[in-house]
């Protein structure tokens, strides 16, 4: 048995942090932990870009954000590293299309969750075929949190993955506010994947106590057609 079955994971993404070291304002431990006390629901280590820690620097950061994980009992993922991941003991991966082939992720970490990035019809399509277990559907809006960003989609692609994939996890990322959750969740996604809007604010934890009260509206008055 997986760690965390469907269901389990929808609840998880509802607010989901994606941090690394250089998109901080403070030490990525602190805002993690200042996030999680406003509503952060999951973590997932993203420690790339320009001036991303490596090697003994990146595994420590890793270590020190899966504590103050563990201490509130929020699942932890890591970007594209399964050494890492499995180093760490974290709770799954989360990879691109360009990364390790899925299938490949999946023998090396088990029964941990493995996330997937999609941006089309196909590549979601053959994601759960190869037993993703929650797909990253974006960037939903404009981004500039990460260099290597794909063209905006819009919710469009949300909105026919949810029809084509009822029952997987979705989540969506990507220039999301709080003020634009409630079209993510409309779309159909289960949660919201964010970076910037909780990583550059003055305060962590006011930012994502706005963001967790927008999305329970949201998801109050989802259509559940959507």
């Amino acid at each position: 048995m997986k760690r965390f079955e469907p269901a389990d994971l929808k609840e998880r993404l509802k607010l989901y942090l994606v941090v690394g070291s250089v998109n901080c304002r403070q030490d990525a431990a602190e805002v993690v932990e200042e996030a999680i006390r406003g509503g952060v629901t999951m973590v997932q280590l993203r420690e790339k870009g320009r001036n991303a820690l490596a090697g003994n620097a990146k595994a420590e950061l890793g270590g020190r954000i899966l504590a103050v994980c563990r201490r509130y009992g929020v699942p932890l993922i890591v970007n594209d590293d399964v050494d890492l991941a499995l180093a760490l003991d974290a709770d799954g991966v989360h990879i691109g299309q360009e990364d390790e082939p899925a299938d490949r992720v999946r023998e090396r970490i088990g029964n941990k969750i493995l996330g997937l990035s999609v941006h089309t019809l196909e590549e979601a399509k053959l994601g759960a075929e190869l037993s993703a277990d929650y797909f990253g559907v974006g960037p939903v809006f404009p981004t500039v949190s990460k260099e290597d960003a794909r063209p905006v989609q819009g919710t469009a692609m949300l909105r026919n993955i949810r029809r084509m994939h009822a029952a997987m996890p979705v989540v969506g990322i990507g220039g999301i506010t709080a003020a634009r959750a409630p079209e993510v969740i409309q779309a159909g996604a289960d949660g919201i994947a964010v970076i910037s809007a909780i990583t550059q604010t003055p305060d962590p934890y006011l930012a994502a106590m706005e963001l967790s009260r927008a999305l329970t509206v949201s998801m109050a008055g989802r259509n559940p057609q959507a």
